[in-house]
């Protein structure tokens, strides 16, 4: 199964965290909890998790898929260097890669969403557009290896398409 790394910072959505979480485990797939520096994240309501490894650790030949959860957490996130390059060799090879709400302000700072299509949290529209995207505004959009969603509803049809990516191998 594949080896999917999942990225936290403070303010996390913590449904758009937990539950693709325990749906990738119920899946078969390892999951690792990454972010700027290993340790404690707080969500957007106080829940506490670890996160496993620093970003600047990570190989992306380690790495089979990528999950970016929501919240405010995208906006430390897309700090780290470390991160965005690892997400431009990831789409480079076609890897699956999804994000959700705020998710894609990460994709927008590792400059990989010029030319394909994808959805967000409204608010974030106008930056998907000057990253070069087509903003669908679709519940979910999937373009190749990259699926994207608006918010915590859009999990259900959102995983599903992910898991398929994985399964296919990108």
């Amino acid at each position: 199964m594949a080896k999917v790394l999942v990225t936290v910072d403070n303010l996390f959505d913590e449904r758009e965290f937990i539950y693709p979480y325990y749906r990738l485990i119920e899946a078969g797939h390892e999951v690792v909890v990454a972010a700027r520096e290993r340790g404690t994240y707080r969500s957007k309501s106080g829940l506490q998790l670890e996160a496993e490894v620093a970003f600047r650790d990570i190989k992306s030949d380690e790495i089979d898929g990528l999950y970016i959860p929501g919240g405010y957490a995208p906006d430390g996130v897309r700090r780290d260097e470390s991160i965005l390059q690892l997400i431009r060799e990831l789409m480079r090879r076609g890897a699956p890669v999804a994000a959700v709400c705020h998710g894609p302000w990460v994709l927008i700072s590792a400059g990989v969403l010029k030319g394909r299509r994808a959805t967000s949290f409204f608010s974030i529209r106008a930056e998907v557009e000057a990253a070069g995207a087509v903003w669908t505004g679709n519940k979910v959009e999937r373009d190749g290896n990259l699926v994207t969603g608006t918010d915590p509803t859009a999990l259900p049809q959102l995983l599903p398409a992910f898991l398929s990516l994985l399964e296919e191998g990108g």
